[in-house]
């Protein structure tokens, strides 16, 4: 008799912690799940507020491409920026770490080509994210010391409203999550006689 009690009484224990450890999966799962959801709908949150600021055509907004070379001494260290507004284009070359501008081309602009220009970066998933996504991941100084950064930025005034850099090192891919040779190619075509001179491949530094 005392042996049929053990008998009857292991399945039940079997099938007690069979439940309790399903019940323990399907909460994990549950979470995981809710979570996911939760950081996919925040992450949908945040690029569909930073398309909204890229397609501002206000007369003080404006979008700048800067593109620093490697970290080298001061004599040779040079930075390549492209602005673009609803009233002017600019290209400008910097020299050193104190940004003493070495050249200069000034076009102007208007707000029909300047809407065209935004809405091509949207359509080119200009504000989708990249791999690193986090705030301190925007923090480029000492980024890819050997090769060059690509900063891109949303100006309000003066003011960054929002930007994404990537690089030319495998290491350091940056927030920029669309695709680089296309974005690039949208700023330089904005200058006229530029193609020829700028580029992904083709800086000088």
């Amino acid at each position: 008799m005392y042996r049929n009690r053990n008998t009857r009484i292991v399945p039940v224990v079997i099938i007690l912690i069979i439940l309790v450890a399903l019940v323990a999966g399907l909460v994990t799962v549950g979470r995981y799940l809710f979570a996911g959801n939760g950081q996919h709908s925040t992450q949908q949150d945040q690029q569909k507020a930073a398309s909204t600021e890229l397609l501002k055509i206000d007369a003080n907004r404006s979008m700048r491409m800067t593109v620093r070379g490697p970290i080298v001494a001061d004599e040779k260290f040079q930075t390549y920026q492209i602005q673009v507004s609803p009233t002017n284009n600019t290209y400008t070359v910097y020299k050193g770490y104190l940004d003493s501008v070495q050249s200069s081309q000034n076009y102007q602009n208007n707000t029909a080509g300047y809407t065209q220009f935004v809405y091509a970066l949207n359509e080119a998933a200009f504000t989708h994210p990249g791999k690193y996504t986090e705030d301190e991941a925007s923090d480029v100084r000492g980024i890819c010391a050997t090769g060059r950064v690509y900063d891109f930025a949303i100006m309000n005034g003066s003011d960054v409203v929002d930007h994404y850099w990537t690089s030319t090192c495998k290491g350091s891919p940056g927030t920029l999550g669309a695709n680089l040779n296309q974005v690039t190619n949208l700023f330089v075509k904005q200058i006229p006689n530029l193609n020829n001179t700028f580029g992904t491949n083709s800086l000088t530094f």
